[in-house]
């Protein structure tokens, strides 16, 4: 009797109410997704109808093959791609500099790394632009990647400092003793135990790019335009496209799901890591 009760309590108190957080978390994915195989007469339909009567493939289809979306979804990659090389090109040498070394004005440079988060990007956007045109890098996928960098390189950084806190220095100078040069040193010890606190940074950055939109919108034009400011041009001044809308922000929802599902271990392992201090 008590072992019910205990059951039911647990029920109600922590199993249902999970439950119904992921269902209202769910529901707008899960209605895109209804929405993108209905046909275009149910879609419009009054009164609303939740389920399709007829499934269909007609706004997939005309979206691959009749726009240039698929090419959008290439930019998107080899954008988000690039992001993420160049973020940790640039986060995993920085992070192990603030991590090991003690110099003049670390814990400014750290406090500045989380302040510039706490501004709105637009307030760059103007500035980068400038930059960009003066350089010639408008439309470019340099340019754009260069542009999303901007704001994941601080709070990566952040981030990959606190993974590689947790490992000993110990490590380090047993590396240098027996020859190892400080590179040798990054790549061969700290790289290894600090590899799930890198998936982690490098899935923040995959994802931050792939659904970034200001940045893209400004940066690129037709030559190197991505998926979210291809989303934006189903959205007219007097109609909607919902069909086409739908179609593709389920197209774009896919990779990512896939990504956290190959990864899952490794991103659970890197955020475990992050929480442990030294």
């Amino acid at each position: 009797m008590i072992e019910r009760r205990s059951r039911l309590r647990r029920a109600l108190t922590v199993e249902v109410p999970i439950l119904a957080v992921v269902a209202f978390a769910l529901a707008p994915y899960a209605w895109m997704v209804l929405t993108s195989i209905k046909p275009d007469a149910e879609i419009v339909a009054r009164p609303l109808q939740y389920l399709p009567r007829s499934v269909t493939l007609e706004h997939y289809e005309t979206l691959l093959a009749r726009t240039s979306f698929a090419r959008n979804l290439l930019n998107s990659l080899v954008v988000a791609t690039g992001a993420v090389v160049v973020g940790l090109g640039v986060s995993v040498p920085a992070a192990y500099a603030f991590s090991r070394f003690r110099f003049a004005g670390r814990r400014y440079l750290m406090t500045q790394f989380l302040v510039i988060n706490m501004f709105p990007i637009v307030l760059l956007i103007i500035p980068l632009f400038v930059l960009m045109r003066w350089m010639g890098l408008l439309d470019t996928f340099v340019g754009v990647v260069v542009g999303h960098s901007t704001f994941a390189i601080p709070f990566s950084i952040w981030m990959l400092t606190s993974y590689m806190n947790a490992i000993p220095k110990e490590l380090d100078e047993a590396a240098i003793v027996d020859g190892a040069t400080r590179l040798q040193t990054i790549r061969i010890v700290v790289l290894p135990l600090v590899m799930p606190g890198v998936v982690t940074t490098g899935i923040y950055i995959f994802v931050t790019s792939w659904n970034e939109y200001l940045f893209a919108m400004m940066l690129s034009g037709q030559n190197v335009r991505t998926v979210t400011v291809a989303l934006q041009l189903f959205i007219g001044e007097f109609s909607v496209q919902w069909g086409l809308l739908t179609a593709g922000g389920t197209l774009v929802a896919i990779p990512v799901t896939i990504l956290f599902l190959v990864v899952q271990k490794r991103l659970v392992g890197g955020l475990t890591a992050g929480a442990v201090k030294t």
